[in-house]
């Protein structure tokens, strides 16, 4: 890839202050709306599947509104699960509106699902609920969670986790990746017909970079402990997809993208294209640690870096790249302030709407940037 020298006019925070954002979406009112994750709570706790400690439970999840520059909690009471310090969190994850305007949300959860019930009680976490914005209330339109738990075939040698993250809306249906269960689902916006339409496909590196058995530990959300790797790395591993973004592309198709599985190998990221026949096909490759994709109305596809290096390396600095229809990869932004991005969409008015910092509790930022080359809108 190349880095392309273009001018910034404009690269404003448009928010700051949020709780672990992860997803993000114009109304058809013009407002942005964000999916805060929150801090989780004091309620009963799960363990991480990083092996990093547990992951407990509260309602600290939100939906924020930006209009006319000022940022108001429009939904609040969301389930939420992170550490104590309010990293590694889990809960709202994106959101999306349909045609008329409804807005759809999708709830994370990151671990092993049938812990969920038993654990936490009853709650609304590892769901898609559709809320009424005026009143704070939501009703639940499918079960991610319980679905990979029953219905979604399972090896006998890897216990099953679910993480949904990340969707689209393609007419009367939902498509989402679940980053835990390497899968691509649809349902229908009523909540029927719930299947699995795709799964990612794990991948082998060979001679892996590992962390050193006394680094700093950056990202306990993601990275094992030090005792479960050692200095000398091995020959061979097999790693996870871990797919993170989708978007229907203008031939139909939907694209997605991956984070890749520990320990994050640079370079090792991939762009799938998936047609009618549900089997993957690889886009584009060579990234790091992909985080959300969309499309402009010519067909140029844009990919989000949340890390351009090993996430446990520690080094915040995430991109924007943009992939031409003849598949030419052009950098555009490259860290200066872009950190740890989790999404990104294009607004009417053509400019990038990115959230920054989206790991971390207190900190997330909504970035507005805008580029003399006019961007097109973006499609779907």
């Amino acid at each position: 890839m190349k880095l392309e020298q273009l001018t910034i006019t404009s690269l404003a925070v448009l928010a700051d202050g949020l709780d672990n954002p992860k997803g993000l979406s114009f109304g058809l009112d013009g407002s942005l709306y964000v999916a805060e994750a929150g801090t989780g709570g004091d309620g009963a706790c799960v363990p991480s599947p990083s092996g990093q400690g547990d992951l407990c439970y509260g309602v600290s999840g939100a939906i924020t509104q930006i209009e006319n520059g000022i940022a108001k909690r429009v939904i609040t009471g969301l389930p939420s699960l992170a550490f104590p310090d309010g990293t590694g969190a889990a809960g709202p994850h994106d959101i999306k509106f349909d045609v008329t305007g409804k807005p759809y949300v999708l709830i994370g959860y990151a671990t092993n699902p049938a812990l969920r019930d038993t654990v936490l009680g009853k709650t609304d976490i590892g769901k898609i609920i559709t809320t009424n914005l005026s009143n704070n209330t939501w009703n639940i339109v499918g079960d991610i969670v319980n679905y990979e738990l029953t219905k979604n075939s399972k090896s006998s040698q890897c216990e099953v986790v679910s993480n949904p993250l990340s969707f689209c809306i393609d007419q009367e249906t939902i498509v989402l990746v679940d980053a835990g269960a390497n899968d691509l689902i649809s349902v229908k916006l009523d909540g029927s017909d719930l299947k699995v339409i795709a799964a990612l496909p794990n991948q082998i590196l060979t001679n892996p970079i590992f962390p050193g058995s006394n680094s700093q530990n950056f990202d306990r959300g993601h990275v094992p402990p030090p005792s479960a790797y050692h200095d000398a790395p091995k020959v061979q591993m097999e790693i996870q997809s871990v797919p993170t973004g989708v978007v229907k592309g203008p031939d139909g198709a939907y694209y997605v993208c991956e984070f890749t599985g520990f320990p994050f190998p640079e370079g090792g990221a991939k762009i799938y294209r998936i047609g009618a026949d549900g089997q993957p096909t690889v886009y584009a490759d060579g990234f790091t640690q992909l985080i959300d994709l969309t499309f402009d109305a010519e067909g140029n596809l844009y990919a989000l870096q949340h890390m351009n290096s090993s996430g446990w390396k520690g080094n915040p600095d995430g991109s924007l790249i943009k992939i031409a229809p003849d598949g030419t990869c052009t950098t555009l932004l490259s860290g200066n302030g872009l950190e740890s991005p989790t999404a990104l969409t294009i607004g009417a008015d053509n400019a990038f709407y990115v959230i920054n910092r989206g790991g971390r509790p207190g900190v997330g930022q909504i970035l507005r940037i805008e580029y003399a080359d006019t961007l097109k809108p973006a499609v779907g």
